[in-house]
């Protein structure tokens, strides 16, 4: 990529509304007509299109699949994707968002789809690929870390700037990242779904993380539990003694920085408590003065 297009400014400064808002203004089921060009969805038949290989996603549900191209079937298409021009093919297209709507639709016997064309650079195309999928969950969370690696890495993101792009706190980013540390063993694990993120950032503090992982898989460990396993690995002592056994009130590594993120985001102490009907979220506070400081941040939004 050039040095301009490295320096140019996103627009997705404006949050998803940017492109992927303005494809789901237009995607009425009246509107699926070709307008020439001037910003609504043109119908582009499906072998004309194809994936973006950049694109963070690598996994489809092909239960879900199968589910949606039943409804595109009877209901058709009711939401555009969004594609630009081909770079390596001259009259093809390749997908910015919507691969899944892509796939169901072929699966479905469709022959086109609605899709709105935008002109974008390699940097738009990978962030909206990662933020449309992370804002709707889509990625599975060693998907989620590498996407965030690679902006890092190929276009010099900061965390506090894919934070800002994805919708998700600083801390969210770096323990997402954390995930990368993992053996690809153990990535593979988090990938299929056999354990949690949280399960395997426990494990990172282990001297094997891998085998740790493996353990959890086959013995169905909580992650208070792979904590505890770690601990007992870095300290060399047997599971079973009580300096290995979490405490009742012992909080994750997530929690706690977390809190440490919030408390230096506000300036107070914060404290986070889990329940099994859910939780607290404790501020504390000095003084009045202290208390009316934080309950005029909490309702500023509404002002606006």
């Amino acid at each position: 990529m050039s040095d301009d297009a490295k320096s140019k400014p996103s627009r997705l400064g404006r949050g998803l509304s940017a492109l992927i808002g303005e494809v789901e203004a237009v995607s009425t089921p009246e509107a699926k007509t070709t307008d020439g060009g001037t910003g609504g969805p043109n119908e582009i038949a499906l072998d004309d299109i194809r994936r973006n290989p950049k694109q963070p996603r690598r996994t489809f549900d092909e239960a879900a699949l199968e589910e949606l191209a039943g409804s595109l079937k009877s209901k058709g298409v009711l939401q555009a994707i969004l594609v630009r021009p081909d770079p390596k093919e001259k009259g093809k297209y390749q997908i910015i968002a919507g691969e899944r709507r892509w796939r169901a639709a072929k699966l479905a016997g469709l022959t086109s789809i609605p899709a709105v064309v935008r002109d974008t650079d390699e940097l738009e195309l990978l962030e909206i690929g990662i933020i449309e999928n992370v804002q709707r969950s889509d990625l599975n969370p060693i998907e989620e870390a590498e996407a965030y690696e690679a902006l890092m890495k190929r276009f010099g993101r900061t965390q506090d700037s894919l934070a800002t792009s994805v919708g998700k706190s600083r801390v969210h980013i770096t323990n997402t990242l954390r995930l990368l540390q993992l053996p690809e063993g153990a990535r593979e694990h988090v990938r299929a779904g056999h354990i949690t993120a949280g399960h395997a950032r426990a494990a990172l503090g282990a001297p094997d993380p891998e085998a740790l992982v493996e353990l959890a898989v086959e013995k169905g460990l909580t992650v208070r539990e792979v904590e505890a396993h770690a601990k007992a690995a870095r300290e060399d002592t047997p599971i079973e003694t009580k300096a290995a056994r979490p405490k009742p009130d012992d909080k994750d590594v997530d929690t706690e920085a977390l809190e440490a993120d919030l408390s230096r985001s506000i300036g107070l102490d914060v404290d986070i408590r889990h329940g099994k009907n859910g939780g607290e979220l404790r501020i504390k506070y000095r003084d009045l003065e202290q208390l009316d400081d934080v309950c005029r941040r909490l309702t500023a939004k509404r002002k606006i």
